[in-house]
């Protein structure tokens, strides 16, 4: 297949036997790693990306490429329609729930206005599954020690309220169109699948502290006074591969009319906290730098911890690697870059 410039959508020429999906967000960290992993198994991609915060280089060479938005709804049909897509994991978007509460009106553009389009671009070249990526942060500070799918949805950012507005979105257009769709509700996505992949968000915990390290500087805990054992926020981790994974049993499960629940939680079921990532990240990386404690961030819940039971029974998803694993490979991914 040619790859595409953000001028040119270029039709391609031999389906894949699982039939061609479009990664929205393909050249982001995430969304690389779903590409991968659908062609793994033999399905075709397509990537639309801006590259706002993704990378061209991500991208693999033989996957075609469109630069665009997803607000631009006419390009996003032009490249539905030439490459014969029959479904859309739809990854793009604004990500920084604490960004988010100082920029509401720009996260609410880029991730319901901008799943609106997309919505009406499938709509128009009759594209009928979705698999969306929503998020944790829909939960905002959950009152319960795991969080299920019927744990009550408060987000407490933007953000978090802009992924719980796609949700709506595509089961509203579900009832209306009988869209196919199932959006997979991500907690704290770490780790690498690939040493050429890796998190290039200035927000995110394993970035912010393998820069210091890189550079010299102590890594930072943002707030050490929540209501958890130590003090610092408790997250559940998942390893990217094993989040991509799910997205493919999820287009699978879709392309063969099986029934799916309209959301999924993406845990593993234990939390780690940030003091306890540090300690993993310095055994990993043998770098001993005593961290230093800055204020808590806008929008930054104390502790949310997943149960993946629904996404076991379902798509067959479980994790398959160790807080060890995701600190190493995304060490490892880092420091070549």
């Amino acid at each position: 297949m040619t790859p595409t410039t953000k001028d040119d959508v270029m039709p391609t020429s031999t389906p894949a036997p699982h039939g061609t999906w479009l990664v929205t967000g393909g050249a982001g960290y995430i969304g690389s790693h779903v590409v991968r992993a659908l062609a793994a198994q033999g399905w075709g991609t397509v990537v639309v990306d801006d590259l706002s915060s993704g990378h061209r280089e991500f991208v693999p060479a033989e996957v075609p490429f469109v630069e665009a938005s997803i607000l631009a709804t006419d390009r996003i049909a032009s490249a539905l329609r030439a490459y014969d897509v029959t479904g859309v994991i739809h990854l793009a978007g604004f990500k920084y729930a604490g960004v988010s509460v100082q920029r509401p009106l720009h996260t609410y553009e880029q991730n319901v206005t901008g799943t609106v389009h997309l919505l009406e671009a499938m709509a128009s070249t009759g594209v009928g599954s979705i698999v969306f990526s929503s998020s944790a942060a829909v939960y905002g500070t959950p009152d319960v020690d795991q969080v299920t799918e019927a744990t009550p949805t408060t987000p407490q950012s933007p953000y978090g309220q802009s992924k719980l507005i796609g949700e709506w979105l595509l089961a509203d257009q579900a009832r209306a169109t009988g869209l196919a769709h199932t959006s997979l509700r991500y907690f704290n996505v770490v780790g690498s699948g690939a040493p050429s992949l890796y998190d290039t968000s200035p927000h995110n915990l394993f970035p912010l502290v393998f820069d210091a390290l890189i550079e010299g500087r102590a890594p930072q805990i943002n707030g050490d006074d929540y209501p958890t054992p130590d003090g610092t926020c408790v997250r559940d981790y998942v390893h990217v591969a094993d989040l991509a994974d799910a997205h493919v049993a999820a287009a699978a499960a879709l392309t063969a009319g099986e029934p799916l629940e309209p959301v999924y939680n993406l845990g593993s079921g234990d939390g780690l906290s940030v003091r306890e990532i540090m300690d993993t990240v310095a055994a990993v990386t043998g770098i001993d730098r005593a961290p230093v404690i800055a204020p808590r961030r806008p929008g930054d819940p104390a502790r949310i911890v997943a149960s993946g039971e629904l996404a076991a029974r379902d798509l067959g998803w479980r994790m398959t690697h160790t807080p060890t694993d995701m600190v190493s490979s995304a060490w490892d991914a880092r420091s070549r870059h």
